[in-house]
């Protein structure tokens, strides 16, 4: 199977997790060339590394086809890809199908454990009262990282 690894996304701190009942944090997305993913702990200079021992969200995934449906479907205008949140957007995979398996991208294993289930931030963060709806059942995958290893930008 080919796909594409398009955008990668680091966040040295939480602008929404943990933020219930508070405005969000100034904490954005920024975009880089590589993602040092380390087994068990997360990605390098993310918010999630070291989380917690075994944390299912060491890494996630957003399909750049779907953040194209939203656009389009709620006609956002000017919606930056680091909208979404997620480290890793590809093209070309039904992220879905991961969810219980195993897979390899550039030569890093990771383990799909479960949707990203979208919630009322997506809301602020796409700036449209639709977006955490129109996500139900699209919103990315949760991973765990199995093996150290780096993942950059392009063919997977």
């Amino acid at each position: 199977m080919t796909f594409e690894v398009r955008n990668l996304f680091v966040a040295p701190g939480h602008a929404y997790f943990g933020r219930y009942g508070q405005a969000p944090d100034d904490h954005p997305l920024v975009e880089v060339d590589a993602l040092e993913c380390v087994a068990g702990r997360g990605i390098q200079g993310d918010r999630f590394f070291d989380f917690k021992v075994d944390y299912k969200g060491q890494i996630t995934f957003f399909d750049h086809a779907v953040l194209r449906g939203l656009v389009d479907a709620l006609g956002l205008v000017d919606a930056p890809v680091s909208a979404t949140r997620r480290n890793v957007l590809t093209d070309g995979v039904d992220l879905n199908a991961w969810i219980g398996a195993e897979f390899t991208i550039q030569g890093v294993r990771f383990f799909g454990v479960e949707e990203c289930r979208p919630c009322g931030w997506m809301n602020e963060a796409f700036g449209h009262g639709g977006a955490e709806a129109w996500l139900k059942g699209r919103g990315g995958l949760r991973a765990r990282i199995l093996s150290d290893g780096v993942i950059r930008r392009g063919a997977a």
